[in-house]
C-alpha cells in the first residue's frame, strides 16, 4: 500500500491492491452535511486528475493493471463509508 503518493497531477491518498486491481482510494472527510456529502465533492475534475495519477503510477511501475477508484468517507462522529468503484 502506497499513501500519499504524489504526482505532478495531484496526490492519490492511498494505493492498495485487491486480487488482481490496483485500487486508487480518495479520502474525503466532512464534520458535516452543510456542503454536501464527502461523495460529492469527490467532483469531475478531482475524478480526471486521479485518471491521470494512475497513468503515471503505471508508468513508474511498468505496467497498467486493472484498476478501481474508490471514495472512503469519513464522518466526524467516526463512521466511514466506503464506495466500491466510486468512478
Amino acid at each position: 500500500m502506497k499513501r500519499n503518493y504524489r504526482t505532478p497531477f495531484g496526490e492519490a491518498d492511498l494505493i492498495a491492491e485487491d486480487k488482481d486491481e490496483i485500487v486508487f482510494i480518495e479520502v474525503k472527510t466532512r464534520t458535516s452535511d452543510e456542503y454536501g456529502t464527502p461523495r460529492e465533492a469527490v467532483t469531475a475534475e478531482k475524478q480526471r486528475r486521479y485518471r491521470k495519477i494512475a497513468q503515471c503510477f503505471w508508468k513508474q511501475t511498468g505496467e497498467e493493471p486493472n484498476a478501481r477508484f474508490d471514495v472512503a468517507e469519513v464522518y466526524a462522529d467516526g463512521k466511514i463509508e466506503y464506495i466500491k468503484n466510486a468512478f
